[in-house]
């Protein structure tokens, strides 16, 4: 079982190419960021990448846990402690540290889903009074200030977060989210998703 267990650490560590000197060049928390979100911040499933993801989002993100207004159950089991003791200049030092790494796209979305997710990204869903996704997040998802990078990021976290965000998680941080998210049905967040984890 242990060999098992070593095997699989071993081949989780070769899949991802962490910057040179990665863990000596940043702060002194990255280890143990890279535990969950990948030696180069590129992430695992639901736990996002953090790589090329907007500085601002990053720390406005990190105070959000500290302060327990990110309140999902995964931030909650995870996210709370993690950042419990990680202070303002931490968290710059972290955010600027992660947004310089170059994000690779998850890709693992379903392609024939790709096309209508693309649609909805760029036009809404008028008949559902759902505006269009890049008004906010730009027209390649790349995100502006405090508004996060979508592009590229893994299907099955963008998928739990829209589904975070339609039941009624997060709405104390002001953000529109929640309002648009519990427009889409089951079949419009999976084609956004799709869609968004192939942007580059």
């Amino acid at each position: 079982m242990k060999r098992i267990g070593l095997t699989i650490l071993v081949l989780a560590f070769a899949g991802w190419t962490a910057p040179s000197s990665a863990w000596e060049d940043g702060p002194a928390q990255v280890r143990n960021c890279t535990w969950c979100h990948g030696m180069a911040g590129q992430g695992y499933t639901v736990a996002p990448r953090l790589a090329g993801q907007r500085p601002d989002y990053l720390e406005s993100q990190i105070k959000s846990f500290r302060e327990h207004t990110r309140d999902n159950p995964f931030s909650k089991q995870y996210m709370w402690s993690a950042v419990a003791a990680v202070g303002p200049l931490e968290a710059r030092d972290l955010a600027v540290y992660f947004a310089s790494i170059a994000p690779k796209p998850a890709s693992d979305g379903d392609r024939q889903l790709a096309a209508r997710g693309r649609t909805i990204y760029l036009e809404g869903i008028p008949e559902a009074n759902v505006a269009s996704c890049y008004a906010c997040h730009g027209p390649n998802a790349e995100g502006v200030r405090d508004i996060p990078r979508l592009g590229g990021l893994a299907f099955p976290y963008l998928k739990m977060r829209l589904e975070q965000w339609s039941q009624g998680y997060h709405s104390g941080t002001g953000t529109p989210m929640p309002t648009v998210a519990r427009s889409l049905g089951p079949a419009e967040i999976d084609a956004l998703a799709s869609y968004l984890s192939f942007v580059r």
